[in-house]
């Protein structure tokens, strides 16, 4: 049986895997105009998973939770593809493949948990950049267990609203501070999926990363603001439990994240040392209303994709231009054959520079 489950598991994960990694392309290159083109590109990772995925009920009890989270992986996969098929023929529309790329981050929250025993698995939840890096992963590998690292559960439910989910570094000692980054997501999202828009940075390159959910709809842009208290509240709990940086604490966000990063970052009493908003709105009055003193020398990192639909380009050079003469160092990151999604390569990219 022994055997069996090995050959399983051997043959399960590269399509697994790739699969994974072409959900990935999808919402990397997500254009609505494009979408045909994207999905031919990616083809048919998927195919070989369900006969694969029916062998693992055979496995014997004593690995139900090894068998759960392959089971929980492959059907997540199995049917994200299935319905961004379908998706062109949905009344949704674009929310339609907004809603199977869902499934890629509950296929990674049920494969992290065996990250560290399975090399396949150790090097996937890596950038590509560094998955021939031995010594991180023989590091990550050989971390020991501790109750206050990798993905945990802050507070709520995951996905709830309030609900805070974060990812400290299997590889975390209390002798080295390490740089703090509050994740945002977008307006239709959560921070248990968002974190893993995270990870891989975070995992390879040290960072604590928290990724809370709006107690609203999403992000309170308009009217009271219950968001920004919250927020603050976790910057103190966190530094309270991990040995925190306190010149490295950033803000970001992806679109209403990156909006409210900008809203919620600029108040004079803010904690956040640095702001990152990732394809965000962006107003004129933000620096206007903006505290002088908060706003002068602020390192600000604008990422925006030139095809932005939703938010056009234009919307963030204003915000580079009125921050930059409002005194903010600001660092701009345009990149060319980005939609409205978020962009894999923002988080080694912005932790780089919150690191520098």
């Amino acid at each position: 049986m022994e055997e069996q489950v090995l050959d399983d598991l051997t043959e399960l994960l590269p399509p697994l895997l790739r699969s994974l990694e072409g959900l990935a392309f999808v919402a990397r290159y997500l254009n609505p105009a494009d979408f045909g083109r994207v999905m031919d590109a990616v083809g048919a990772p998927d195919e070989p998973l369900p006969p694969l995925r029916a062998r693992l009920d055979a496995w014997p009890e004593a690995l139900a939770d090894v068998r759960a989270g392959m089971a929980a992986a492959a059907d997540a996969a199995i049917a994200a593809f299935a319905e961004l098929r379908g998706a062109s023929e949905s009344d949704e529309g674009v929310g339609a493949v907004f809603r199977a790329l869902r499934h890629l981050p509950r296929a990674q929250a049920a494969l992290y948990p065996f990250a560290q025993a399975l090399p396949p698995l150790n090097r996937y939840f890596l950038e590509p950049d560094r998955r021939d890096d031995d010594a991180l992963l023989a590091r990550l590998a050989g971390a020991e267990s501790r109750p206050d690292t990798g993905v945990l559960q802050l507070a709520g439910e995951p996905g709830a609203r309030g609900s805070v989910t974060a990812y400290a570094p299997e590889t975390y000692s209390p002798d080295t501070p390490l740089p703090l980054i509050v994740a945002l997501h977008g307006g239709s999202g959560n921070g248990a999926a968002f974190l893993w828009s995270w990870l891989r940075a975070a995992r390879a390159g040290g960072a604590i990363v928290v990724a809370p959910t709006a107690t609203g709809r999403t992000w309170a842009l308009q009217g009271e603001d219950a968001d920004t208290p919250m927020l603050a509240r976790i910057v103190e709990a966190v530094a309270a439990q991990w040995a925190v940086d306190p010149g490295r604490i950033l803000l970001t966000g992806m679109s209403d994240g990156g909006t409210f990063s900008y809203v919620s970052g600029l108040e004079p009493a803010s904690p956040f040392t640095h702001l990152a908003p990732v394809s965000a709105a962006f107003h004129p009055m933000l620096t206007q209303f903006a505290d002088p003193e908060r706003l002068y020398g602020l390192p600000i990192h604008i990422v925006h994709g030139a095809l932005d639909w939703m938010f056009g380009i234009d919307m963030a050079r204003e915000a580079r231009d009125a921050l930059s003469a409002a005194g903010a160092a600001v660092t701009y990151a345009e990149i060319d054959d980005l939609s409205h999604t978020w962009p894999r390569e923002a988080g080694p990219m912005i932790l780089d520079w919150l690191k520098s």
